[in-house]
C-alpha cells in the first residue's frame, strides 16, 4: 500500500475522517496477515514508511502509525503519505540459555 491520504473532506468531520483512514490501514494489516506464507516462512511484517509527502516520509514501526495520523491531524496538514509493504520473515533460532549463564 503507497497512498497520500486527504485529511479534508467537504461533508465529514475531520475525527470521524481520522477513524476510517485508521480502519482501512487497520483493515489492509489484517488482510495481508492472512495471506499464505511462502516455504520456510513463519510471519508478515511490513516497512513503513511516513510522512507529509513521499519524498519526505520516513521509516516507522507499524505499532506508530496511529500515532503519526494523530500527529498530521494535530498539525493541521492537507494530506500525508504512508507506505506499508508486507514481507516474509523467519524467526531466527533461540540461544540456549544455559550458554548466556556463564
Amino acid at each position: 500500500m503507497k497512498k497520500t491520504i486527504a485529511l479534508t473532506h467537504p461533508k465529514l468531520n475531520p475525527a470521524r475522517l481520522v477513524d476510517s483512514i485508521k480502519h482501512e490501514i487497520k483493515k489492509y494489516l489484517n488482510r495481508e496477515r492472512r495471506k499464505s506464507l511462502p516455504n520456510g516462512m513463519d510471519y508478515w511484517t511490513f516497512d513503513c514508511r511516513f510522512g507529509a509527502a513521499e519524498d519526505v516520509a520516513t521509516e516507522i514501526f507499524t505499532s506508530d502509525i496511529n500515532k503519526h495520523i494523530d500527529a498530521a491531524l494535530a498539525q493541521a496538514l492537507s494530506s500525508f503519505y504512508v507506505e506499508i509493504i508486507a514481507k516474509a520473515c523467519k524467526h531466527k533460532p533461540r540461544e540456549n540459555v544455559e550458554d548466556n549463564a556463564e
